[in-house]
């Protein structure tokens, strides 16, 4: 197969992110309406679920994490022409994992929120209605988690569109039950914030069972059979080495990103419910900007991950290389955005007739000017982190991003917010420091590995009669 040129390229990695990209905005999408219809119902109810998601999302990431491992997988065995069967065990020993070693680990803890976030100094009232909204909520990390599984398969074979309908799909079913069940709309109950965690549950729930739909209707994914039990000729534990040697360096690293986030949010509590809202509606607005390059970086697991698995270093590297420069276009252009319209993107999320509103405007305004300025450095990491996982580069990443978020950002933050006093703000203008750091040691791991012949694929991918 020969090597594209540059254009050619940006054109391909173009063409296979656009609907994972779409497919993020429409998972989060589903994030941003259930604040947008809390912050409209409370500042006390969006500040509970903000509480009670960042837990939800620091239980999730390792989880996440495993059922990300199998995309890389699954693109190098595509790259090195082997049989579908090998993919097939890929994605089952993956879903085996994530299952066993975080989601039942996570809804045990989930199901004691409200003791949890109190222990992490939250207060009771706020504390109580997270575990609300968290009991319902966390009936849908366990189809999530095989919806990640699924949509890395669909990445591999450079098939995503599925995914994206699917996701739009959860969208609307989201939007319909969170509305009519925090509201009492549409002939449903007004449950409040436990309506907003059913319905998150109901809409991941569904997205799974449409793209396991999907998938079974595809002639070409209907090789891999993903829905028929593994023969006796396929030892049970074969392969969990491989992905746990991959997938946990990945879920790490996840931990560490999502978990430094997390910590920021409580952190801040300690500044009362206007600070949480406002830094609530901050992760609404960063978090939409990141889903466009995480899905770039996604297409840049699987463009690195098929090329260096048929041993193409020159493809490799040059997917890596385009999707950072991608990266960094997309995130220069929300950094703008971001510094000159915080206030009228804040005023989005809150309602003019809660009192609260203004002071939690006042504090979203800084914080989302500290979040513009570390949009460049957010996109570089994240198409960096995709290039080296479809590399199966995966240990070092994650200790990088443990020095850069752990070692810098969090402290960072906490000593600007307290004994700087800057308050809120400072503790993301300490993320931004984090996220820059992050972005420039990823940016050199890729740079250094494509320099000096470190593009190989992942251990144990040989080829094989299966």
């Amino acid at each position: 197969m020969p090597n594209p040129t540059p254009g050619a390229e940006v054109l391909a990695t173009l063409s296979l992110a656009w609907p994972l990209v779409l497919t993020n905005l429409s998972q989060m999408a589903m994030t941003v309406t259930d604040a947008l219809v809390l912050g409209h119902h409370s500042a006390e109810a969006l500040a509970a679920a903000t509480l009670g998601a960042n837990l939800y999302w620091a239980l999730l990431a390792p989880g996440f994490g495993l059922a990300l491992a199998a995309a890389p997988l699954l693109a190098q065995l595509r790259g090195r022409g082997l049989r579908p069967l090998r993919g097939r065990r890929g994605a089952v020993h993956a879903t085996t994992l994530a299952v066993l070693l975080a989601v039942l680990p996570a809804w045990a803890v989930l199901w004691h929120t409200a003791p949890v976030l109190r222990l992490l100094g939250q207060t009771p009232a706020l504390a109580d209605l997270a575990q609300v909204y968290i009991r319902p909520m966390m009936w849908g990390l366990l189809p999530f988690c095989l919806f990640i599984v699924l949509r890395g398969l669909l990445a591999a074979e450079e098939r995503p569109r599925a995914a994206l309908f699917v996701a739009v799909g959860g969208i609307l079913a989201n939007a319909v039950f969170c509305w009519g069940l925090v509201f009492g709309r549409l002939g449903m109950p007004a449950l409040g914030v436990e309506g907003a965690g059913i319905a998150s549950s109901l809409a991941n729930g569904l997205m799974l069972l449409g793209l396991w739909a999907a998938v079974a209707r595809d002639r070409r994914l209907r090789r891999l059979r993903l829905f028929r039990p593994l023969r006796h000729d396929d030892p049970p534990f074969a392969g969990l080495r491989r992905v746990l040697r991959l997938g946990l360096p990945i879920s790490g690293a996840m931990v560490l990103e999502i978990g430094v986030f997390s910590g920021a949010a409580f952190v801040i509590g300690g500044f009362g419910p206007a600070a949480i809202a406002a830094h609530a509606v901050t992760v609404q607005v960063a978090s939409m900007t990141f889903m466009v390059p995480m899905g770039i970086g996604q297409a840049a697991t699987a463009r690195v991950g098929i090329a260096i698995g048929g041993f193409r270093v020159a493809a490799a590297r040059r997917a890596g290389w385009v999707a950072m420069a991608l990266c960094a276009g997309f995130m220069a252009m929300m950094a703008v955005v971001l510094l000159s319209q915080p206030a009228r993107l804040a005023g989005l999320f809150l309602s003019p007739d809660d009192p609260v509103a203004p002071s939690v405007l006042a504090l979203a305004v800084p914080m989302l000017m500290a979040a513009g300025a570390f949009q460049l450095a957010d996109g570089v990491q994240v198409a960096a982190a995709g290039a080296l996982r479809g590399l199966g580069d995966t240990r070092v990443p994650m200790l990088l991003a443990g020095l850069g978020y752990w070692g810098i950002g969090l402290p960072g933050a906490w000593v600007l917010a307290h004994p700087l006093g800057l308050g809120p703000p400072g503790i993301w203008i300490g993320l931004a420091l984090g996220l820059g750091t992050v972005a420039v040691l990823m940016a050199l791991r890729w740079q250094r590995l494509a320099r000096h012949g470190g593009l190989t694929p992942a251990r144990g991918l040989r080829p094989s009669r299966a």
